[in-house]
């Protein structure tokens, strides 16, 4: 746990009323919610001290605190516009030095891209390590974000504009510039942009369902290239969700 001293703190955001597929963190994958397998694959880093799940206020979230207290993960509630206060706030209030963001719309998730993340984090003194920018990129649903929770923390209080609010950390992963970034790139299979692996719709929810039907009874710690392995041979699958664009966040 942690690295090099440092207290790495992963945070899960996801609320019920996604406005793209309702309650899809509670939606059920090989048997268990969606939220359930995003805990339980981010706590299997070697890195990682605390999870914390990030949702709302909203008593429509009930559900999600819930399922945190009976998994014993810590809950923090926050706004539900606000995202990045929301974040913010629940690693200060775990007393994160580096924070993993983690999202409810990537059940893939594999713990061996975080612990990567954080590594290269720590190795080249950055604010953000990400595999999201560059132009060699995974599948859209293994994105990973590890930030330097100063760094963070700074740009909370010192930006409150709605599109830094609502896009949390957007602003250390696209400016270098002004913030340090450390990017890992993809490589081999992992090396299939036009994946999705993101779970935003109905056709999403089909494609992972058949991705953790396959794979979860055999290997409950299955890694991105097993997933990857098991698609390329599966295209009808790939093809369910091909034609949805990826909302995308503006600066």
């Amino acid at each position: 746990m942690a690295i090099n001293g440092k207290r790495v703190v992963a945070t899960i955001e996801g609320r019920m009323t996604s406005s793209r597929l309702l309650g899809k963190i509670l939606m059920p994958l090989a048997g268990k919610p969606v939220m359930a397998h995003m805990i339980e694959r981010h706590r299997r880093s070697k890195y990682t001290d605390e999870v914390v799940v990030a949702t709302t206020t909203n008593a429509a979230d009930d559900p999600v605190a819930a399922l945190c207290q009976e998994m014993n993960c810590p809950c923090f509630r926050g706004s539900e516009a606000d995202v990045l206060g929301r974040i913010a706030e629940a690693g200060k209030a775990h007393s994160a030095d580096i924070l993993v963001q983690g999202m409810a719309d990537s059940p893939l998730v594999d713990w061996r891209i975080v612990d990567r993340c954080v590594e290269l984090l720590d190795k080249e003194g950055a604010d953000c390590a990400s595999n999201e920018f560059g132009d060699k990129k995974y599948p859209d649903g293994f994105d990973m974000r590890a930030y330097r929770f100063d760094a963070l923390k700074k740009l909370e209080e010192e930006h409150k504009e709605e599109e830094y609010r609502e896009h949390a950390g957007y602003q250390l992963r696209s400016d270098p510039v002004h913030y340090k970034r450390a990017l890992l790139p993809a490589e081999g299979d992992m090396l299939w942009p036009e994946l999705r692996l993101t779970l935003d719709t109905a056709e999403d929810y089909k494609l992972i369902s058949a991705v953790y039907d396959a794979l979860y009874a055999k290997n409950t710690d299955f890694s991105a290239e097993d997933v990857v392995n098991f698609l390329k041979q599966r295209p009808d699958l790939v093809s369910l969700n091909s034609a949805i664009v990826q909302k995308k966040p503006t600066p």
